[in-house]
C-alpha cells in the first residue's frame, strides 16, 4: 500500500502504485500516475495528465504538469511524462505541453535535476541527464543522453543539446550544441570535445581520438560546414559516434555552435 501523510490531498482518481510515499501538504490531481517506489517529499503539487516512473525523488515544493507558458494553449489534454530512478530537487517546474508539439513533455530515466530547474513545454529530456541549479529550458529543447548542463545555463526554445555535451554555468545557448562537445559563454561557443567527460563514460581512447579529428575538421579547420562533413564522411571511420555526430548536425534548423 502507498504512504500518503494524512495532510496530503490526493484526488480518488490517482492511481499510486505500491511503495509510493507522499509527504505532507502535498496536492496530487485526477489523471496522475506515480510508479511503484517513489518518495514525494512534502508541499509537492502534480496536476493534470501526468505520469511519473517508478524509484522517483521529488523534493519539497516542486510543481509538475502545469499548464504551458504559452499563450497559445487553451486548456487542451496534452501531459508530463516522467521515467524512473529520477531525482528532481527542489521548486523545479515541469510543464505539460502545449498544442503546437506532439502533446507531451518527456523526461527519461535517470536524471538529476537540481534545484529551481525549469523544464518548458514540449522539451524532450533524455537519460542520465544532470542539470545544475537554475537551468532554464523554454520549449521544445530536446536533449539527448548523458548531457550535463551547468547553473544558471538558458536554452533557447527549439535548440538541441547533443548527447554527452556539456554546458558550463552561466550560458545563453541559442544555437544546438553538438554531441560530445564542450560550450560556454554568454552567447555560447564551443571549446573543444568533452574529453574528460567521455573518458568517464567508457569511451576508448581510439574513439576519443577520431571525434577530436572529426571535431578538428568541422569546427577549426577553415572549411563551410557541408565541406567540413563532406571531408569527415571521406576521411574518418564512420563508427556510430562519428555518424550520429553528423547526422545531429545535417539535422539542424536554429544553426550549429560553432
Amino acid at each position: 500500500m502507498a504512504e500518503i501523510h494524512k495532510t496530503a490531498i490526493v484526488s480518488p482518481k490517482a492511481e499510486i502504485e505500491n511503495d509510493v510515499v507522499i509527504g505532507p501538504y502535498c496536492i496530487i490531481g485526477d489523471n496522475v500516475k506515480i510508479g511503484k517506489g517513489t518518495y514525494i517529499h512534502g508541499h509537492v503539487q502534480i496536476e493534470g495528465i501526468t505520469e511519473i516512473g517508478e524509484n522517483c525523488k521529488i523534493f519539497p515544493f516542486a510543481t509538475i504538469g502545469f499548464p504551458p507558458q504559452d499563450l497559445k494553449y487553451n486548456g487542451e489534454p496534452t501531459g508530463v511524462k516522467i521515467g524512473k530512478n529520477n531525482v528532481i530537487r527542489e521548486y523545479v517546474t515541469i510543464h505539460r505541453a502545449s498544442v503546437s508539439g506532439d502533446g507531451w513533455t518527456l523526461v527519461g530515466d535517470s536524471n538529476f535535476i537540481m534545484a529551481y530547474v525549469h523544464i518548458a513545454h514540449d522539451c524532450k529530456i533524455g537519460n542520465s541527464v544532470i542539470m545544475a541549479n537554475l537551468a532554464t529550458l523554454a520549449g521544445h529543447v530536446v536533449v539527448e543522453d548523458f548531457v550535463f548542463i551547468g547553473g544558471l545555463v538558458a536554452i533557447h526554445q527549439f535548440t538541441r543539446i547533443g548527447a554527452y555535451a556539456m554546458v558550463g554555468g552561466f550560458s545563453g545557448v541559442g544555437q544546438d550544441i553538438p554531441p560530445f562537445t564542450m560550450a560556454s559563454g554568454p552567447r555560447a561557443k564551443l571549446y573543444g570535445l568533452n574529453s574528460v567527460g567521455l573518458k568517464r563514460r567508457g569511451f576508448s581512447d581510439e574513439k576519443i581520438n577520431l571525434l577530436k579529428k572529426a571535431y578538428k575538421i568541422l569546427f577549426r579547420d577553415k572549411l563551410s560546414l557541408k565541406e567540413a562533413i563532406d571531408k569527415v564522411k571521406e576521411e574518418l571511420p564512420q563508427i556510430p559516434e562519428i555518424i550520429h555526430l553528423l547526422e545531429f548536425i545535417e539535422a539542424n534548423k536554429r544553426g550549429i555552435c560553432r
